[in-house]
């Protein structure tokens, strides 16, 4: 792979991180969670720098006993911002997971329409950290050519499939995938398993 030819994925990939950062700022995500005295820490591929077509934002943030009161007060700001047009909560909380689950649509100002996954998470439960893990090991794990690979793999991606980014990961970092003929039939063959498992 020449990466000279892929250099418009990598400037198309920091433009939407760019953008990405600036929706967090009109919205106060961060004061918006601190105030209630969570840490706050920005992961997925906005994180790694491997955001491309999809317009998602994936935070995770941490309090010592997350409730709904709680959640409630950190995202009543976020929520009354201009251009919130939907959200969602799933409470997690007497589950496996404890934690809760908002997922916000957001209108920026030239029209597009980003989604926003905020997962409140208990501070030193088995999910802490988790993540952020994963998003630390990959970017270490990453070279030009194949960030360029799993970049160029997503810009040909149409754009009603729903791909997880770590099926990228794994196709690129693991078995070696570079054209999107082949991550389809890989797809199609891979054991459930091996997303579970996988680490970069």
């Amino acid at each position: 792979m020449l990466l000279e030819e892929y250099m418009d994925v990598f400037a198309l990939s920091a433009q939407r991180a760019e953008e990405a950062r600036h929706v967090l700022e009109v919205l106060d995500v961060k004061g918006a969670w601190q105030s209630v005295g969570a840490e706050v820490r920005l992961v997925g591929s906005v994180r790694t720098g491997l955001i491309l077509n999809k317009r998602d934002i994936d935070m995770h943030v941490y309090t010592d006993r997350p409730d709904m009161a709680e959640s409630l007060a950190a995202m009543t700001p976020i929520l009354s911002r201009d251009g919130v047009e939907k959200m969602e909560c799933r409470n997690l909380l007497h589950t496996e997971e404890a934690c809760l689950e908002w997922h916000v649509w957001y209108r920026d100002a030239a029209g597009e329409l980003w989604q926003l996954d905020i997962i409140h998470i208990r501070k030193g439960s088995q999910y802490d950290g988790f993540v952020e893990d994963f998003a630390d090991r990959l970017q270490a794990a990453l070279t030009e050519e194949t960030r360029a690979a799993i970049l160029h793999l997503k810009a040909q991606t149409p754009e009603h499939e729903q791909t997880a980014g770590i099926f990228y990961y794994l196709a690129v970092l693991r078995d070696g995938i570079r054209t999107y003929e082949d991550f389809c039939r890989w797809r199609r063959n891979l054991p459930s398993e091996s997303i579970v498992t996988w680490r970069p």
